[in-house]
């Protein structure tokens, strides 16, 4: 099973002394965030997309190809690609390009996002997000498996012997979660390709989580890419540790109480009661990460949401050295303790390199126009 931490990029006021971090810092932040992830010994990052204030990370694969520079072993993805809004085929040349700078350590997830206006800002209508979501994935997997692609759609200009560049890595494309809070038919649609299934897990009660988890896994079985077991499945999660939960709750509470998404809303005792959210010590959050386990089945990948709503850089560091100290180990052992034989693990560049019977040159060579020959051939 697959650790790690997501983050939404969010520039926010601390609740706890006015201060607002600059732009820079937080994207440096997010940087240092990722570094010490793989410190602690967690397996991913990954990094959303927006293209609005209070947001800066714009630009996924630009930030994830610099950590990928700085790191060894993490695992890059994003917690947000916009398939609605970004052109299919600038989504395949940039992650795989990202792939093959990363040596293989990034997969991403397709999301609609959280902001209505961005549709207009790039050309489309929010009312067609759905059909969009549908008709961009469908031509990029066939950007990333087909060498020559012929096609036309809906939303954007038809393709015509259009060939992707670079080619996916070892001719393997990078796994691909879907994420979706509320929308069945993105779930269906992860559960038609076989593809994974990421339920953001944050802001709603279990049973609403059950259900989005269950409904893919029946599709998924139905489509046969295997029993409904064997789904690929991640989750969100959010929480704050201390190692008394008394100090845990008193520390997180001005930045619950003035968050931009809950803030002056439900109390932290309501929040934590009825979504997942979990405030306290490290071994209630490894109690309450569990019985995740009870209501959707074995599953493979578990992201944390620790650095929003304002909490500074120090305090997020500390939480990640709790995660990686105490918490994960103990997390890790307990689900593969549990985990039957035949469930998968969460899908890696090597474990899909091998599936797909060895790496091979994906390489498309340049084709002289009147022999219809690689240019090395046509001298023969």
């Amino acid at each position: 099973m697959q650790f790690g931490v997501f983050t939404v990029g969010d520039v926010t006021v601390d609740p706890t002394n006015g201060r607002e971090p600059t732009e820079h810092e937080r994207i440096k932040a997010m940087v240092a965030i990722a570094l010490k992830a793989e410190e602690v010994g967690l397996d991913v990052f990954a990094t959303g997309e927006h293209h609005n204030p209070p947001f800066v990370p714009s630009s996924p694969t630009t930030m994830l190809g610099y950590i990928a520079a700085r790191t060894e072993r993490l695992l890059l993805s994003t917690s947000t690609t916009l398939i609605t809004t970004n052109d299919p085929v600038k989504i395949a040349e940039d992650y795989a390009m990202l792939q093959h700078l990363a040596g293989g350590r990034i997969d991403l997830m397709m999301g609609r996002g959280n902001t209505g206006p961005v549709y207009p800002w790039f050309g489309q209508d929010i009312r067609n997000g759905i059909p969009l979501a549908i008709e961009n994935y469908d031509l990029l997997r066939r950007l990333w498996r087909e060498d020559v692609v012929d096609w036309k759609g809906r939303f954007r200009t038809p393709l015509q012997s259009f060939t992707s560049t670079p080619r996916p890595l070892d001719g393997v494309p990078p796994f691909v979660w879907h994420g979706s809070i509320r929308s069945p038919e993105i779930a269906e649609q992860a559960a038609y390709y076989g593809d994974g299934f990421f339920h953001n897990h944050i802001f709603w009660p279990k049973e609403h989580t059950q259900r989005m988890v269950a409904l893919y896994r029946q599709r998924f079985e139905h489509y046969g890419h295997g029993s409904a077991d064997q789904a690929i499945v991640g989750l969100g999660g959010q929480v704050f540790m201390r190692k008394n939960s008394q100090d845990a709750v008193r520390e997180f509470r001005p930045y619950f109480d003035n968050a931009p998404v809950y803030g002056h809303g439900p109390s932290l005792e309501e929040f934590t009661r009825e979504t997942p959210l979990t405030v306290g010590s490290p071994q209630q959050v490894i109690d309450r990460t569990l019985t995740f386990r009870d209501y959707v089945g074995d599953y493979q990948r578990q992201l944390f949401l620790i650095d929003h709503a304002g909490l500074p850089l120090k305090t997020v560091l500390e939480q990640l050295d709790i995660l990686g100290e105490e918490v994960v180990p103990v997390l890790r052992k307990e689900f593969d303790a549990l985990r039957p034989a035949h469930v998968p693990e969460a899908p890696t560049h090597a474990s899909l390199v091998a599936a797909a019977g060895g790496a091979k040159d994906a390489t498309i060579h340049a084709v002289d126009d009147v022999t219809g020959k690689a240019p090395e051939a046509a001298a023969r």
